[in-house]
């Protein structure tokens, strides 16, 4: 249990790219299993500009869920900038990839969004880091 939580900049650096590289899989494992990624997004009725979704607020919930847990985790484990890195950044670039393929609109508002929900979840993972850091083993 103790090994769960010692600092990783401390450790050697296998277990410390492996503990990281784990994170991220599960960053991205996460986003994927909450908010599916569905390709063929098509209007609910004819002519619409609404577009069916598979994201549901129980997936969106879910999914704020496991990152949080992850950026204290982390916050705990490690500097606030891996932190960013592990938790953030696969999730960010799913969204990028999810957004990216859609085709093109006459309002074409992706980029804005993507923007807006990548600083949302930065924001969220470096507020939770900095909140378990206080808690964590060093603090003491």
């Amino acid at each position: 249990m103790n090994t769960l939580l010692t600092s990783l900049p401390k450790s050697t650096p296998l277990p410390r790219y492996a503990t990281r590289l784990l994170g991220a899989a599960l960053s991205a494992t996460a986003y994927a299993v909450c908010l599916p990624w569905d390709l063929r997004n098509r209007a609910e009725t004819a002519g619409a500009i609404n577009e069916t979704s598979p994201v549901t607020a129980l997936g969106v919930t879910f999914l704020s869920l496991s990152l949080l847990s992850l950026a204290a985790y982390f916050g705990i484990r490690d500097r606030l900038s891996w932190t960013l890195l592990v938790v953030a950044a696969p999730p960010a670039t799913l969204l990028y990839a999810s957004l990216s393929s859609h085709p093109t609109q006459d309002a074409n508002a992706w980029p804005v969004a993507w923007a807006f929900f990548t600083l949302v979840l930065g924001a969220g993972v470096l507020v939770a880091g900095s909140v378990a850091r206080q808690f964590g083993p060093r603090a003491r």
